[in-house]
């Protein structure tokens, strides 16, 4: 039987793998499918696929756009897209710019905690002309010393609802939606779990939502069910990945979440 992991990162955003690194990852793992699904950016896409046809891996490109409804932060994975389409990347340059500015505005909310950091620091993490974000912003804090780790970083600064967070995204998940499937892409909401909104599942999926991350690493069984149910009555798509960041963090694997293959058929024929 085959297995897929849809839920792959790397250091064109907030990974730390490079596009073969990852690869290599996925062999090791006994993936057949995988897809690589950065935030807000498609950089490490064609590397991706050209490493896995090396390595007869089959890459799904893919992105992970971030928007904002309701004062969540809400991720919209995009799965086939055309990662050459110009309305696209057109929208990714503007996003760029955005996370870049919420850089400077995370930096001015932990100067009034008393956490002085300088944002050229943070944005040097960023590799390869990728995208930043907040675990760019944890893991300089780690490494200057002002905190001793990520989750801490997180649960104390720039986690949701933390003195330090920013949202700032300039998408909606409509838009968001409209924007994947303009790419030619099938959008799906990722870890439905940290929204604890199950309410916007069908007002998204009237918007055109076709998918939902059903599996994922920090999801309990009970809650795989529950979206596996949800799934059903809507008349969504099932997808499920891991969420691997590599070193950036190191307690996620690659693989830890395996979908049957028969799950990545099934988003093949949709986009038919």
């Amino acid at each position: 039987m085959k297995f897929a992991d849809l839920h792959l990162h790397t250091v064109f955003s907030d990974g730390t793998s490079t596009p073969q690194e990852l690869m290599d990852q996925a062999e090791k793992s006994g993936l057949a499918a995988v897809s690589v699904v950065d935030h807000d950016t498609v950089l490490a896409l064609e590397s991706s696929v050209k490493a896995g046809k090396e390595k007869n891996i089959e890459v799904l490109p893919g992105i992970e756009l971030s928007a904002e409804y309701d004062g969540l932060e809400i991720h919209i994975l995009g799965y086939l897209i055309d990662y050459k389409n110009k309305q696209l990347l057109e929208k990714l340059d503007f996003l760029k710019k955005n996370r870049i500015e919420r850089i400077y505005k995370i930096v001015d909310k932990l100067k009034e905690q008393g956490i002085k950091i300088d944002p050229q620091t943070i944005l040097s993490r960023v590799s390869n002309q990728g995208t930043v974000g907040r675990l760019h912003v944890a893991r300089t804090m780690v490494k200057e010393g002002l905190v001793n780790s990520v989750f801490e970083a997180f649960q104390k600064y720039i986690g949701d609802k933390c003195p330090a967070y920013v949202l700032n995204f300039k998408l909606s998940p409509q838009e968001s939606i409209k924007l994947i499937k303009s790419a030619g892409g099938i959008p799906v909401l990722a870890h439905p779990y940290i929204l604890k909104r199950d309410d916007l599942i069908p007002i998204f999926a009237d918007s055109g939502l076709m998918g939902l991350e059903a599996y994922y690493t920090e999801h309990s069984q009970s809650m795989v069910n529950s979206y596996l149910e949800l799934a059903k009555r809507y008349n969504l798509l099932v997808t499920g990945g891991s969420d691997y960041h590599g070193d950036a963090k190191p307690e996620v694997k690659m693989g830890a979440v395996k979908i049957p293959y028969e799950l990545v058929e099934r988003l093949k024929e949709a986009k038919k």
